[in-house]
């Protein structure tokens, strides 16, 4: 393992990265939240037909 290597690998992309624009921002939150929102959905879902099933839980 080479730490100057690695550690000069991690400055060159700090150096790379910029701070997204307010509008890319917005748009990776969009996303993000309605990911969350599906896939909490999908588990509500789940847990209300396991519910109904006799013998499901």
């Amino acid at each position: 393992m080479d730490v100057k290597y690695d550690l000069a690998s991690y400055v060159r992309v700090l150096k790379m990265a910029s701070t997204p624009s307010w509008n890319e921002f917005s748009q990776i939150a969009k996303i993000a939240g309605a990911g969350i929102i599906l896939v909490g959905l999908l588990g509500f879902i789940m847990f209300a037909i396991m519910t109904f099933i006799p013998g499901g839980g």
